[in-house]
């Protein structure tokens, strides 16, 4: 089968800037509020907002909206999906 290096370019893009490695880290122990993520990031909203599009994207991270604020979460299936693409990007053939 045949991968889509388009679509596997955009979830490694996910992971080549050390600000959303470190949104990761804050949401692996589940839900966190965009709110909270404000507070212990040096980022304005629209840059908070610019890395939360591309790792929601990825498929590595989800968002719930409640109220006036976004609430984000790790993908469990989406976190199986990157580890496959990953094994099936550096296997042999």
């Amino acid at each position: 089968m045949k991968r889509d290096l388009v679509k596997t370019a955009k979830i490694f893009k996910a992971f080549s800037v050390a600000v959303r490695l470190e949104i990761l880290d804050l949401l692996k122990n589940g839900e966190v509020c965009a709110c909270v993520l404000l507070e212990k990031l040096d980022l304005t909203q629209s840059g908070l907002s610019y890395h939360m599009k591309i790792l929601i994207e990825s498929g590595i991270v989800t968002a719930r909206e409640e109220g006036k604020w976004v609430y984000y979460t790790i993908s469990e299936q989406g976190r199986q999906k990157i580890i496959q693409m990953f094994l099936e990007s550096t296997a042999r053939n």
